[in-house]
């Protein structure tokens, strides 16, 4: 019998009692995300339970027993109970009764297994007793943990039929808990199917390749996609992960934090027009968007210079990508844009018609002020009045 280990999270304050007020672990359970990463030792954040109770009598008992709730996703039997430890998520056991690929029409059961083998993979797939810790198991996931081995529950080709984003989340999840090669199966379904992708919102795309790119190293798991073809469907542009290697070593060694934007920027390369063109098709922010374009580009003028024009976050990317070193990084570390101090109205003043032109001129002497370490005094004077000139 395996047991979930004793730990601070399973004491999260109101925890105990708000699964007091569900009935106790005859009606509701942990499940997924925690119970999974309970058993490896990693840090627990959201708790998500699974109840037989249907939502109504979740909302009944949560209100009788004065515990304010959130119906956030009702339609698929979810409620968020807000407790002194932080919002969890009460999820009615459910089976699918249609998919398409992109969403499921659901019924409510009272079967804990139905309600496991509707879940991706066998990691995921467990259920935990909060009173006790035993866990329930009904797929080996237990024993794929152990193993690194994230595998599909039933046949993988019909989950990927059932949600397209299975596909994706099969790669993250191996690249998060997962050793050596991806388990076969999977990774022959997933190349089977990867133009199912393309039935997917852009966005949802997205999100879960930058969680990809967010785990610790995803370059393994990125060259495995791209040998399978993977992301061909819709991301034709994605070649080679030699760069993204390269760049999880270059921040591991000046000890950077990995970021999924810059790394993204790795694997697309140094055309601003393809970036540009991949963050539209993404629909990612206009911050991300920007971000992209600029992390790909050479760096031609001096560290903290470029993050005068750029922003620190850009330069840090280009440092990481390119060849910059600790010692450019730290120039940045505490690094706060300086105000130049001088307007349109200070040209004006000194005789520049009004006009483009002081726009203009004030862009040369932002240029100059920043290559030459924003001096100040005599040293800026001397540049106002030299762009001064030549403007005139």
């Amino acid at each position: 019998m395996t047991v979930l280990p004793v730990t601070e999270w399973l004491h999260r304050p109101g925890l105990a009692a708000l699964v007091a007020a569900l009935g106790g672990s005859d009606w509701t359970r942990l499940v997924g995300g925690a119970v999974r990463d309970g058993l490896l030792g990693l840090p627990v954040s959201d708790i998500d339970l699974a109840t037989r109770l249907t939502p109504a009598q979740v909302l009944e008992r949560l209100s009788a027993a004065g515990v304010k709730a959130v119906p956030t996703g009702i339609a698929h039997g979810t409620i968020t109970a807000l407790t002194a430890g932080g919002p969890v998520e009460v999820t009615t056991l459910r089976r699918d009764v249609a998919t398409d690929g992109r969403h499921a029409q659901v019924a409510f059961s009272e079967d804990w297994r139905e309600d496991a083998s509707r879940r991706d993979f066998t990691i995921n797939a467990l259920y935990a007793d909060p009173e006790t810790g035993r866990v329930d198991d009904w797929f080996d996931g237990v024993n794929d943990l152990k193993a690194g081995r994230v595998a599909f529950i039933g046949n993988p080709q019909a989950r990927i039929a059932e949600d397209h984003l299975r596909i994706l989340r099969f790669f993250r999840f191996h690249a998060r808990f997962g050793h050596g090669e991806p388990e076969p199966g999977g990774l022959a379904a997933c190349a089977a199917r990867a133009n199912d992708l393309m039935a997917l919102s852009r966005e949802r795309i997205a999100a879960e390749l930058l969680k990809i790119l967010a785990v610790r190293d995803p370059a393994p798991t990125v060259a495995t996609m791209l040998t399978h073809g993977i992301l061909t469907p819709v991301l034709p542009e994605i070649v080679d992960s030699a760069r993204l290697a390269r760049l999880v070593g270059r921040e591991v060694e000046l000890g950077v934090p990995g970021d999924p934007i810059r790394r993204l920027a790795t694997l697309i390369g140094p055309d601003p027009d393809t970036a540009a063109a991949i963050a539209r098709r993404l629909r990612l922010s206009r911050a991300q968007a920007k971000r992209l374009v600029e992390a790909g580009q050479p760096i031609d003028i001096s560290t903290q210079a470029l993050a005068y024009r750029i922003g620190v976050e850009s330069t840090v990317d280009r440092l990481l990508i390119g060849d910059g070193s600790a010692g450019d990084i730290a120039a940045l570390t505490g690094w706060s844009r300086p105000v130049l101090g001088i307007g349109g109205g200070t040209l004006i003043a000194r005789g520049l018609p009004a006009g483009p032109v002081v726009a203009r001129t004030l862009a040369m002497i932002e240029t100059r002020w920043a290559a030459a370490g924003f001096p100040r005094d005599a040293a800026l004077d001397a540049i106002v009045d030299a762009a001064l000139s030549e403007a005139r």
